[in-house]
């Protein structure tokens, strides 16, 4: 049997490597991605034969298996407005060290994660 896969519809097939595996390297070239995160890609070929068996049809497929852009952290804090009516602002975060923020307890801490006070804070909006 010689298939020269270089030729192979025309020479579609190749192409359609070739592209999906310039995808490939944009993807893990993409610093928003995961860098160990293994891309696939996969190529099928189906054959339907005729009820007499001397022919078939084909079809060819490419595609690859990407990894999706990272998710980016944010927090968000909630509460209810004057009206009873459920609210929610993001948290700033950062580096500022006079940055004031809410903990997982609910305490208030500067930039550095340290209580500023003693008192839990409740009902910001209140």
């Amino acid at each position: 049997m010689n298939v020269d896969i270089e030729k192979l519809a025309g020479g579609a097939m190749a192409e359609r490597i070739n592209r999906e595996l310039q995808k490939v390297a944009e993807n893990i070239m993409d610093p928003n991605t995961k860098a160990d995160a293994v891309r696939t890609l996969t190529i099928s070929i189906k054959i339907k034969p005729n009820e007499t068996r001397q022919m078939g049809a084909a079809e060819i497929e490419v595609k690859s298996s990407l990894v999706p852009a990272k998710g980016v952290p944010t927090m968000f804090v909630f509460d209810f407005d004057k009206e009873g009516k459920a609210v929610m602002k993001e948290l700033p975060t950062g580096n500022d060290r006079d940055q004031l923020a809410f903990n997982d307890s609910g305490h208030v801490v500067d930039g550095t994660g340290e209580n500023v006070g003693s008192n839990k804070v409740v009902g910001m909006y209140r």
